[in-house]
Parts: structure tokens; C-alpha cells; sequence
């Protein structure tokens, strides 16, 4: 098959959805490429580069389409533009088919296949083709760069000698990908990061990345995997909880990046025109929903303004394609994922299975017909983990009757094993001659003393294994001091070299260990 990238029509798009790199891996895959003259050049990807990698470079879009048999792009084709596909040929681009039923039918009528990368459900055999997040990485990184382009102060707090400056202070209302991203950028060039989620359980995430989470007093809501992984609309009541919050932080924060978005809906409205009012002077909000309206009221899309009391509120809805290069790069390899899973035995022909939960469910038409909306996927999407529940630390009251019950419980344990030793040894005395008995009786005392000496030792000091290696040295040690006072010259000789040996072994066996636990620790 021939995959052919045409360039984008669409005002101010830089992005590309095939790059030289990408296009080799294609042709592993037994496929030929091709692409628009000059599809690259915004960014950075000359039509030099891609000749080398062996990319045919067509004249104009319309070449493309007609020699391809699966066309990329980036965003979703116009009307024109779909009125060159054919049927049987495929394309595989961001399509937003809940917004654009008119063009979804268009494409429908001419035969087309159409992959909306966009519609890629969250789950894990998929996160490599997850184009959402890939972009959402970037938009939240370059959210972070545009408002300190537009912030007057540091991020981090500095004490000079001209005076002290404070940290910044950020909120990131939002911790899907680009929220994460944001976050994480906040973090690094040293401001004070607050986040906020709907979903409780990513407060881990937050506070491990070093944000604070901002909590809410409020019964959980939906979670994401019962919704695709995608956030989920909120009850009245808990809007109004959340606006509230968002009201008592509004006069401390510096900046507020909002990234809230509901798959096939308006973004919701979270940072109201009272909100943008109680702000200070130089702050400034960045809207990475303003492509869908924006969670600010006084969002306008694709420019950036200043209020009244001197709040900026940047509304560009082209965050990743400001960084051209590096988003190209991310997105043409989740086509390439994509083009891997269609091409199973890599042998250049497209398989395009409806029973792969993946291509089904980025599917929103094929063979004529629209399969728009997709059936749940078999797997579960992508969850957070759910927060460990807390042990109950028990009541001093609690905590002494919990270790009397041991010391009992000890005790009698104790009691019965010397009571059965005992009528063991004189059950043996009744029998046996008393020489037996008092070599016997020292082996057992051995045994007693070497375990209780040995055994009980902390293992932070020696392993398991020399424990018991130990504990066998001792009683051979006691067994042999007990045998030293012997008159028989032989008998204290080879008592002797048992002792010699034995400590050998014990003195040893702590030394070794020692040096296995200085493996463990820092110099």
C-alpha cells in the first residue's frame, strides 16, 4: 500500500502526519510512501530529508490523494478535500465525527474508510496510537511557556540584592495529560503549583509530581473508566462547590491554566467573569479549552486579551502546532502504531479488522456505512488506581491489650513445650544408662541456649541463613566448652578445635553479612 501525507489546509496548522523518521518505519512495515511538496517545511522537515528517506515528494495535494491508498493528516479534511477521497482508499486524521455529522456522511456516501484518531480508545494495548495525549503533553508544556512569556515576575522566588521576589503562584484546574504536563513544567521552574481534579483519587499523582491538591468537600464523581477515560459531566450542586472553591482562590493565584474538556460537548465553564474580577493585576489565565469555548467566561479563541483589571487571558486553540517539530514527531509515530496494528503480517497490505477493539473503536466509517459511535471496548479503559484505605491505628488501650493477649499466648506456648521437654527427658531417664544422660542433657542445653542466643538476633544485622548457620555453631561451641574439663586428653583436643572452628564459622558468617548489607547502602 502507498501512505501519502498531503499538507495541511488549514489556517496556521504547521503540524505534519508523516516525517522522514516515521516514513522509514513505514517502509519496514512493506509500504511505500509519498507526500505534498512542502507538507513539511513549517515544521522543519525539508523535502530534501524526506527524498532521502525515500519518500515520493508529489506536486499538490491532489496528486497525493490520488496515489495514495491511506492518506494521514493531522486535522480533519474540508469539504474539498474529502471530495478527493475515493472509495476503498482510507484516511486516518484527527475527524471529530460528533461535530462534523455533514462531513461524516460525506465521506460516507464516496465509499471512504475513515480512522478518527481522536476516537482511539483509552485503553492499554492502545496508548501507543493515543494522539489526544500525545498533543495534550505539548499543549500543557507550551501552556506553561506561554504564560511566563506573558507573566511579569519569576516563576521561582529569588532573594537578591535588589530586593526579595516571590514564587509564582499557579493553578492547574484539570490533571489529565495536559494538566500533568502543566503541572510538572509549574514544578520545575519553581513555582508554587496548586491542582485541582474532580477525580479524588489522582491526588497521588498531584502531590507526587509536588503540587498541592486542592480538595473538595464533596461525594465522589463518576470515574473515568466508566466514561472511556474521558471526564464525565458534574451534577449542579457539585459545580456550584467547585465554583466556590475556585472564588477563595482566585485573589492568591498568580496564574491559572484550565484544561477542562467533555468528549462531544462545550468546554464547561469554570473561571467565571467574578472570578477574572478578584485576580491581581498581572496575572494571567491560559485557556487550553478555548478551541471548544473556553472554561473562562471571557475567553475569546485564537487571541490573546487583557481585562479591564490587567488579567491576561490567552485564548490560542494551536498550542501543539506552535511546536511544530516536536509534535509532528509524536503524532506521526501514533499513526505509525496505528499503521502497524492495520498492517498485521508486514507485508504492506492494510487488514483492517472490526473485531480489534482499537481499530473498532477509532473507526467512524467503513465499507459504506457509518460505525459511529463504537461499541464499548471489551477491555476496561484506563483507571486511576484507587486510594489504598487506611489502617486504623489502634487506641493505647487497644494496643496493651492487644500485646498481653501475645505475652499470654507466649507463655503458654512456652509452658507447654518445657512441660513436654521435661517428661521427654525423664520419660529417657527411666531407660537410658546415666552416662547417656548427661551427655543428653547437654546436648539439649545446647540446643536451648545456641537458639535463644543466636536465633533471636535482628536479621539487620546478619541474613536468615547465617542465623541458622549460627545457631548450629553455637551448639557445637557449648556442646564442646562443656567437654574441655574432661580428663581425657583426646576429648579436650578435639573440644578445642571444635570451638576453633565453630567460631570460625560464626565470626565469619557476621563478617560476610556485613558486607553484603554495605552492598545496600549509600557511601
Amino acid at each position: 500500500m502507498k501512505i501519502g501525507a498531503p499538507k495541511e489546509s488549514f489556517a496556521g496548522e504547521n503540524r505534519v502526519a508523516m516525517t522522514p523518521d516515521s516514513a522509514l518505519q513505514l517502509k519496514k512495515l512493506g509500504h511505500e510512501c509519498c507526500i505534498e511538496s512542502g507538507a513539511g517545511a513549517r515544521a522543519g522537515f525539508s523535502d530534501a530529508a524526506y527524498a532521502a528517506a525515500g519518500v515520493e515528494v508529489l506536486p499538490d495535494a491532489a496528486a497525493v490523494f490520488a496515489a495514495a491508498d491511506v492518506v494521514v493528516k493531522v486535522r480533519g479534511p474540508d469539504a474539498a478535500e474529502a471530495g478527493l477521497l475515493r472509495s476503498g482508499q482510507t484516511l486516518i486524521s484527527f475527524f471529530w465525527p460528533a461535530q462534523n455529522p455533514e462531513l461524516l456522511e460525506q465521506v460516507r456516501a464516496q465509499g471512504a474508510t475513515v480512522i478518527a484518531m481522536d476516537m482511539v480508545p483509552r485503553i492499554s494495548r492502545a496508548q501507543k496510537m493515543d494522539a489526544l495525549s500525545s498533543m495534550a503533553n505539548i499543549a500543557g508544556y507550551r501552556a506553561v511557556i506561554e504564560a511566563g512569556n506573558n507573566f511579569g515576575r519569576f516563576f521561582t522566588g529569588q532573594v537578591t540584592a535588589a530586593g526579595k521576589v516571590p514564587p509564582a503562584r499557579v493553578l492547574v484546574v484539570g490533571a489529565g495529560v495536559a494538566g500533568l504536563a502543566a503541572i510538572g513544567t509549574s514544578v520545575s521552574l519553581g513555582a508554587i503549583v496548586h491542582a485541582y481534579d474532580v477525580r479524588p483519587e489522582v491526588a497521588e499523582q498531584i502531590e507526587s509530581m509536588g503540587a498541592n491538591f486542592v480538595f473538595l468537600e464533596f461525594e465522589p464523581t463518576q470515574d473515568g473508566a466508566a466514561t472511556g477515560g474521558y471526564a464525565a459531566p458534574s451534577s449542579p450542586e457539585f459545580r456550584e462547590k467547585q465554583l466556590a472553591k475556585f472564588r477563595e482562590l482566585a485573589p492568591e493565584m498568580d496564574i491559572v491554566i484550565t484544561t477542562a474538556l467533555i468528549p462531544g460537548r462545550p468546554a464547561p465553564k469554570l473561571w467565571t467573569a467574578d472570578m477574572v474580577g478578584l485576580m491581581k493585576p498581572g496575572s494571567v489565565i491560559v485557556d487550553l479549552a478555548a478551541e471548544r469555548g473556553g472554561n473562562c467566561d471571557l475567553t475569546v479563541p485564537d487571541q490573546k486579551i487583557v481585562t479591564d483589571n490587567g488579567v491576561t487571558i490567552v485564548g490560542y486553540t494551536d498550542f501543539p502546532s506552535r511546536m511544530a517539530s516536536q509534535a509532528s514527531t509524536l503524532y506521526s509515530t501514533n499513526i505509525r502504531h496505528m499503521l502497524t496494528d492495520l498492517t498485521p503480517k508486514k507485508d504492506g497490505v492494510i487488514h483492517h479488522n472490526m473485531e480489534d477493539d482499537v481499530i473498532r473503536g477509532a473507526t467512524v466509517a467503513h465499507q459504506g456505512a457509518i460505525t459511529y459511535p463504537p461499541p464499548p471496548p471489551k477491555v476496561q479503559a484506563i483507571a486511576a488506581a484507587k486510594p489504598k484505605a487506611k489502617v486504623k491505628e489502634p487506641t493505647p488501650e487497644e494496643r496493651r491489650a492487644q500485646e498481653a493477649a501475645a505475652f499470654k499466648a507466649q507463655t503458654r506456648s512456652q509452658v507447654a513445650m518445657l512441660a513436654g521437654g521435661g517428661a521427654l527427658i525423664l520419660l529417657a531417664g527411666l531407660f537410658a544408662p546415666a552416662s547417656f544422660m548427661s551427655h543428653f542433657i547437654v546436648f539439649v542445653l545446647s540446643c536451648f541456649v545456641g537458639f535463644q542466643v543466636i536465633w533471636n538476633v535482628s536479621h539487620s544485622l546478619h541474613t536468615p541463613l547465617m542465623a541458622v548457620t549460627n545457631a548450629i555453631s553455637s551448639i557445637i561451641i557449648l556442646g564442646a566448652l562443656m567437654q574441655i574439663g574432661t580428663g581425657n586428653l583426646l576429648v579436650v583436643f578435639l573440644a578445642a578445635a571444635s570451638v576453633f572452628m565453630a567460631g570460625i564459622n560464626i565470626f565469619g558468617g557476621f563478617m560476610v553479612t556485613r558486607r553484603m548489607l554495605a552492598m545496600f547502602q549509600k557511601s
